[in-house]
């Protein structure tokens, strides 16, 4: 990256390795995976800015607003956007539509101004702008799936929240914003001072086992996806995803985010991919979420 992206972006250091999803991997066609990482390239960018927590909310916005310009095309000159031209260029190329990058840029700016979120339906709200756009991108670029958006949806919320869960301390103690519906906070009889604990308090572990328990809704939906896939190889990377989240939720209920970051050991990470992948290589269709609830196994 040159020196005038850098006058604009705000790297955070977070790269592929820290998602909780394989990023353009060997999984998905070679010819799209160029499209994939200017698309990741793009959301990390403008997602940094928003969490970066030495600007100021005008700053932020006024940064995303630049990069907003340039997915539409509106400004092609100002120099530190170099990201945006470039995810503007692939998407002319791929003919996908660019409303998956603004989605991701307006919820960024909610990002800038606002620190919580009342309910569930508020949460989701935010999470259908913030996460379901990666999925909706890959979909359209893959040729789209007969189930629609609705299964993607699913899962990039419930990868959104799961994130917003492992993250809940850092988040509060860098950014003061806490993703945890403040209805269910308030039911539990939980302070919001009590994320900065080096351990979870009951009122804690109530909320976060409410909202585990509503992500498992999304999951049931979620399992629908890779049977609707046009595209196999997609079909595969989104198995592994679905088995990776299933295990993070699995380890979010035995473990305390407020302890350490909670997420899968490197051969952990092996092993869903590989039980993920597999099946559907061979050509097994991907099976639905039995039993509303599915225990995936496999080891951390």
């Amino acid at each position: 990256m040159n020196d005038l992206a850098t006058v604009v972006e705000t790297p955070s250091g977070k790269d592929a390795a820290y998602e909780n999803f394989p990023v353009g991997s060997w999984l998905l066609p070679a010819h799209l995976r160029p499209h994939i990482a200017a698309y990741y390239r793009f959301a990390r960018a403008i997602d940094d800015i928003a969490d970066n927590p030495d600007l100021p909310a005008d700053e932020k916005i006024a940064r995303l607003d630049g990069f907003q310009a340039a997915i539409l095309g509106k400004d092609a000159a100002t120099e530190g956007f170099e990201t945006g031209h470039a995810m503007r260029s692939s998407l002319l190329a791929t003919d996908v539509s660019a409303q998956h990058c603004l989605d991701l840029i307006d919820a960024f700016k909610q990002d800038a101004v606002k620190n919580r979120y009342d309910d569930w339906d508020e949460l989701i709200g935010y999470c259908i702008r913030s996460a379901a756009p990666v999925g909706r991108y890959l979909l359209d670029l893959h040729g789209g799936s007969e189930d629609g958006y609705g299964p993607s949806d699913a899962l990039c919320n419930a990868l959104q929240v799961i994130n917003h869960l492992q993250d809940c301390q850092d988040d509060f103690q860098t950014m003061d914003r806490v993703y945890l519906p403040e209805k269910w906070m308030r039911e539990a009889g939980m302070e919001v001072s009590a994320l900065a604990a080096g351990t979870a308090s009951a009122a804690v572990r109530q909320v976060i086992d409410r909202t585990l328990d509503a992500t498992e809704g999304l999951m049931d939906e979620a399992w629908r996806l890779p049977g609707g896939l046009k595209s196999r190889r997609l079909a595969m990377e989104s198995t592994v995803i679905l088995r990776i989240a299933e295990r993070l939720i699995e380890l979010l209920r035995a473990g305390d985010p407020l302890s350490g970051r909670i997420e899968l050991q490197k051969h952990g990470y092996l092993w869903q991919c590989l039980c993920g992948a597999l099946p559907v290589a061979l050509g097994v269709r991907p099976p639905g979420r039995p039993g509303g609830r599915k225990n995936v196994g496999g080891r951390a």
